[in-house]
């Protein structure tokens, strides 16, 4: 899709580029290639000019380069040609960002692999691993995940960023990760029903009594929230692709195993649903 692309270049925008693909210029090939020029005057010579550069960007897989240019509504149209780049990131936190608040677990799912940083033990890797990562993707993250991190961890991420929230959003799909994933039939097995709070909560029981089934359960909430937003991430791009004239770029996606270090303890999970029935009752 990135290829089909034209708002990226300056005074482009989407009535334009519908314009061009109405037209028969659906690539930037296309319309460089065109007898008689597409658009008219400057705009047509400052286009072609993006264009060239574009080829030439993509070519050496500059990502940077695309972000830049696209606008933040449109990033998605970066899966394309990146997605094996892609690495999805979710954190848990101690709350919602008050004082005295800080992240408790992250995890990162990149290239087929798990990896996951507890405060306290090993959150510090998370800057080293996290710089292999040339495309991240989120839920909220763009409000909640990256703000947090630079404020708790002084890391500042700027990695080109595809936040699913308002991707899934302009789909039509809202009330939340977990109510997006219920509309897409994405069934969380033994998770289902833990949230947020019900993290918040593993984390102190945890922190205060050094119960590591408490913690083995945060983990694999936050490991399913993670390695879940790769499916989601393949289905909006999809259904994204499906309003275009492109269907044929559509992207197949096969699950690949992913091993779960992690396992919930449904003893814990249900003893969290009783203390928790009374206030959501």
């Amino acid at each position: 899709m990135l290829e089909n692309t034209f708002i990226h270049i300056p005074r482009i925008g989407r009535v334009t580029e519908q314009k061009l693909w109405e037209k028969n210029i659906h690539t930037w090939r296309a319309y460089l290639k065109a007898p008689a020029p597409p658009l008219k005057g400057a705009l047509h010579r400052a286009a072609r000019e993006e264009l060239l550069l574009s080829e030439e960007k993509l070519a050496g897989g500059d990502l940077e380069h695309f972000c830049r240019r696209l606008p933040a509504g449109e990033r998605w149209r970066l899966f394309g040609p990146f997605h094996r780049e892609a690495a999805y990131l979710d954190i848990e936190t101690t709350g919602l960002g008050y004082p005295g608040d800080h992240i408790t677990t992250i995890a990162l799912y990149h290239r087929g692999k798990v990896r996951w940083y507890v405060h306290g033990r090993n959150l510090s890797d998370f800057a080293r691993d996290i710089r292999e990562c040339r495309l991240l993707i989120t839920y909220n993250g763009q409000g909640f995940d990256l703000p947090f991190i630079q404020r708790d961890l002084g890391l500042t991420l700027t990695a080109p960023h595809i936040d699913l929230r308002y991707v899934l959003g302009s789909l039509g799909y809202r009330g939340g990760l977990k109510g997006c994933e219920r509309q897409l039939g994405i069934c969380r097995g033994d998770l289902e029903g833990v949230d947020g709070f019900m993290a918040v909560l593993l984390w102190r029981d945890y922190a205060r009594r050094g119960n590591d089934r408490a913690l083995e359960t945060l983990l694999a909430y936050n490991i399913e929230d993670t390695v879940n937003l790769e499916l989601l991430m393949y289905r909006a791009y999809n259904e994204k692709i499906g309003g275009t004239p492109f269907k044929e770029e559509f992207l197949g996606f096969q699950a690949e195993p992913v091993s779960l270090p992690f396992q919930a303890d449904q003893d814990i999970i249900e003893s969290l649903r009783r203390r928790l029935s009374p206030y959501t009752a």
